[in-house]
């Protein structure tokens, strides 16, 4: 059955276990402002990006070497008209080893052609996973978004109950 789930494959000459720990290295690859731990199960951790883009994030499941899954608990956008369009939602890395590749299904699940930030977000999340990601898998030295760029807001992020 065919989803619409946004979803990108990213094929990479590294290791398994060298794909799990970028993935895991959320601040390697997304945003260096991220307020607390991303590496653990059961791990919450806030993102925000200026005053347009806040969310709440756990770890809900994490096979070393094959899966990593982090269900969105609290989202907020600026430029939206519903919110909290990322509410409920997961984002899962699958990793598994292609012709001597290792190869990255991300799928954001629960982003749909029908939200209005879905554009936007498919821009991003493309961006972050075949630019980003494959970077600091390859070359160690990805481009997430600098502490410069982002103002973490602990006042907004209490005003959306994000916290």
């Amino acid at each position: 059955m065919a989803t619409s789930d946004f979803t990108t494959t990213l094929m990479v000459d590294k290791t398994p276990k060298e794909v799990y720990d970028a993935i895991n290295d959320v601040r390697g690859w997304w945003s260096e402002n991220i307020e607390g731990s991303t590496d653990k199960l059961d791990d919450e951790y806030v993102y925000n990006y200026k005053d347009v883009h806040y969310c709440r994030i756990k770890l809900v499941e994490m096979i070393p070497e094959r899966k990593v899954v982090w269900q969105v608990l609290s989202n907020y956008f600026k430029f939206t008209e519903d919110k909290s369009e990322w509410n409920g939602t997961k984002v899962i890395f699958d990793i598994s080893q292609q012709e001597g590749k290792t190869a990255i299904k991300f799928t954001h699940e629960g982003l749909v052609p029908q939200y209005e930030c879905y554009e936007i977000c498919r821009e991003a999340w493309t961006n972050y996973i075949q630019e980003s990601l494959r970077d600091l898998i390859n070359s160690g030295k990805g481009h997430p978004n600098t502490k410069e760029d982002d103002s973490f807001d602990a006042q907004l992020i209490e005003k959306w109950n994000l916290a």
